[in-house]
């Protein structure tokens, strides 16, 4: 245990039933709780950097899949793993769906052994061992030459890269702020959409090539990011919460100092964390897998799980086949191209956009009204696709709704997703809620993996634009859960969420709800 003294009398650890109604839990909380955003920008700049580091292994994630997706619609692709079908060489239905199934097989394989080593041995450890095992496992895809091996190389690699969306959250709602807290895990949503971007835009630079170069080269892609962040994984500072977890106050001092810029006053938030784990310990939050279904905890879990698979039922999935579900629904080739391109450059606009937002406007009103627009816009989409004759004007209005679709998606649900899933677990659980999350997101994921190959391949469902109807109904069965489960939490310190959940406060009055001091009466 370190020697650092921690001034109990200011961090004084209040059992849940002292506590009345009102706002403010604790008088000695700490000063980065009521920031201004522009504030916190200023005093807790290294955060948001190292921050930013951590969440690019999410680009490396996202990168993968996006790149698989578009490979099936690169003719040298098929002509070296498909075979012939009247006279043009495709990838079956069956193959697709196999080798596209690394990425969720792996976030929910990943999201189960990441929580352990991010216990034991840190953020930044478990960081770091992901970055180089992925740089180890790209080989296997670039040499690869059959499906069979590529396979191999999916499924190893997708295991790695699914840790790091359960590393990238729990990180940057670690080492922030509460007023920077919302902007920088909804930075991993922005690093999903730049994995994607590139990744489009790089097998669109070698599609034309007539060797296996066109899909060799997007594979070697992947080294530049291990090579960009090789150089700072000894530098990267160790969560503080974890630390204060591990008995090392000294260490979480000197961490919240190299996060900070002076003019932070790190024993005070040190005290605060303290305070907090302490809480939660009475609470009896727990710290394992188990504790996160436990009655205290279930909530949080479902709310943490049900965020990130409303993703999944919405449509979010139709990202990795994008310009194959383009040719497929009636646009030339290199259309096709370009509409996935712009798909996206609107989704990196709109989790741009959804920071402003997120200043100004609660996290429940964005994702309650967000999803409720998705939902009318596949609907819409459907509809076009009836039309007698499917003319070029509806193919390209479907386009350009699908279009408008993604950059809400990443103005509202795609964000504000990663912000409630950090924001709504406890601390002690919040690598394993996360995990629980991404599993559960995962295995739709897989789910979705093996549905959408045969619903939009010609040669199966072929429902092209139809596919609408089926994502705009599981999108409105998600609305209906989430206007009466999504809290409010935008501007709520991990203490009073924590205590939020506790009392068994309804998702539409954790705004409105407030805590004040010890025995101070009931709710106002």
């Amino acid at each position: 245990m370190s020697d650092l003294k921690v001034d109990d009398t200011a961090v004084q650890t209040t059992a849940l039933g002292d506590y009345g109604h009102g706002h403010v839990v604790d008088a000695n909380a700490p000063r980065e709780i009521q920031l201004t955003f522009r504030e916190a920008l200023q005093l807790h700049a290294k955060a948001i950097a190292w921050s930013a580091y951590v969440s690019i292994g999410v680009i490396m994630l996202a990168f993968d899949p996006q790149l698989l997706g578009n490979l099936y619609a690169i003719p040298q692709f098929a002509n070296d793993f498909g075979y012939l079908v009247d006279g043009e060489y495709v990838i079956s239905a069956a193959w697709q769906t196999g080798l596209s199934m690394g990425n969720p097989v792996g976030q929910v394989v990943g999201a189960i052994f990441a929580a352990y080593p991010m216990e034991w041995y840190g953020r930044k450890l478990t960081f770091g061992a992901c970055v180089l095992l992925t740089g180890g496992l790209v080989f296997i895809q670039f040499f690869a030459r059959s499906l069979q091996v590529l396979l191999v190389g999916e499924l190893l690699g997708g295991i790695v890269l699914g840790m790091y969306v359960v590393i990238a959250p729990a990180y940057a709602s670690e080492v922030c702020p509460t007023s920077l807290r919302g902007h920088m895990t909804s930075f991993v949503n922005l690093c999903f959409v730049i994995g994607q971007l590139i990744g489009n835009g790089v097998t669109n630079g070698t599609s034309s090539l007539t060797n296996h170069w066109s899909y060799s080269l997007p594979f070697a892609i992947q080294w530049v990011w291990i090579a960009i962040l090789l150089p700072g994984l000894a530098f990267v500072p160790e969560s503080p919460w974890w630390l204060v977890r591990r008995g090392d106050l000294d260490g979480a001092r000197k961490t919240l100092a190299r996060l900070s810029s002076p003019e932070v006053n790190v024993d005070e938030v040190l005290q605060f964390i303290v305070h907090t784990d302490r809480l939660e310990l009475e609470l009896e939050l727990g710290s394992t897998y188990m504790d996160c279904l436990k009655k205290e905890n279930w909530r949080q879990t479902e709310v943490s799980a049900g965020v990130y698979c409303t993703q999944v039922l919405s449509g979010i999935y139709l990202i990795n086949y994008g310009t194959y579900f383009f040719e497929q629904a009636g646009l030339a080739e290199a259309d096709a191209f370009n509409m996935a391109v712009g798909f996206l450059a609107v989704g990196f606009v709109g989790t741009l956009i959804s920071w402003y937002v997120m200043v100004h406007v609660g996290r429940r009103t964005i994702y309650v009204y967000g999803l409720a627009v998705l939902a009318a816009l596949q609907i819409v989409i459907g509809i076009l696709d009836c039309v007698p004759g499917r003319p070029s004007g509806a193919i390209w209005a479907e386009s350009v709704l699908m279009i408008i679709w993604n950059g809400i998606y990443d103005l509202t649900i795609g964000p504000i997703c990663f912000v409630l899933l950090s924001e709504c677990s406890a601390t002690r659980v919040r690598s394993k809620t996360i995990a629980l999350a991404t599993m559960a997101q995962g295995v739709l994921g897989i789910a979705m993996t093996v549905a959408i190959p045969y619903m939009i391949n010609p040669g199966e469902a072929n429902m092209q634009g139809k596919l609408g109807f089926f994502f705009g109904g599981l999108a409105l069965l998600c609305l209906i859960w989430a206007y009466l489960r999504v809290p409010e939490t935008k501007g709520r310190s991990y203490e009073e969420l924590d205590i939020l959940f506790a009392r068994n406060v309804p998702a539409r009055q954790f705004k409105a709800y407030v805590i004040e001091g010890p025995n101070s009466g009931d709710e106002k």
